[in-house]
């Protein structure tokens, strides 16, 4: 039997910095890019999950020893972590109407502009599933190339919440400081997240990304 408390190795009386830093660190190594396996990741978040809603709901002591005797390994779609919900947006429609994007309200006027439902919408990333899994199977044609981090044809601007960065990638540090993040192998670390897609046009990308080939989206 496994619990929450012991999937991310905390204590019962941890206040919720120490469990968030807790899983801000397990996860990284949970991560299928980082040799976990994506049950390792999905149960990782789930114990999260299960402690965020517990302090959530202001329970007390009487839950937290309930809590100690769940597991998280059976049971599991009782325990399924919820999908993560994407607001997307098009790099092209930030060219075409001259917005910035570190501005604050880009989301909000992408909003109010005419723009299709492939320029701009919301999807769902279940926890099984990468950014660019998500989308195609929502039957967006984001652009890709490797598929295993080695480029950044598949590169989107994290504007808000939480994409995993896997370490020894294409993207140097100082693009992913400045929010850049990789599709094909960036799994949500948050409920919810927003993101500017197709950004591989940025001039700072132009040396990461690979030609036009058999498997590239462009």
């Amino acid at each position: 039997m496994v619990s929450p408390f012991e999937v991310l190795d905390v204590d019962e009386d941890d206040d919720d910095e120490t469990v968030e830093r807790a899983y801000r660190e397990r996860v990284k190594r949970a991560h299928p890019d980082q040799g976990g396996s994506v049950e390792e990741f999905q149960l990782v978040r789930q114990a999260y999950r299960e402690l965020s809603d517990r302090d959530g709901n202001g329970t007390g002591s009487d839950d937290a020893e309930h809590l100690a005797d769940v597991d998280l390994t059976e049971d599991a779609d009782a325990h399924t972590p919820a999908s993560t919900r994407v607001e997307f947006l098009d790099y092209e429609a930030v060219v075409d109407y001259g917005w910035s994007l570190d501005d604050d309200e880009l989301f909000r006027k992408a909003s109010h502009a005419d723009l299709d439902s492939d320029s701009h919408g919301h999807l769902l990333v279940h926890p099984d599933e990468s950014l660019l899994e998500a989308a195609e199977r929502s039957g967006f044609a984001w652009p890709f190339s490797c598929r295993g981090g080695a480029c950044a044809n598949c590169a989107v601007y994290l504007a808000d919440g939480k994409l995993s960065q896997p370490t020894n990638h294409i993207m140097p540090d100082d693009l992913a400081e400045r929010g850049f993040r990789l599709s094909c192998n960036g799994y949500p670390l948050t409920d919810e997240l927003s993101v500017v897609f197709n950004v591989k046009q940025r001039p700072e990308l132009d040396d990461l990304i690979l030609p036009p080939g058999p498997f590239t989206r462009r």
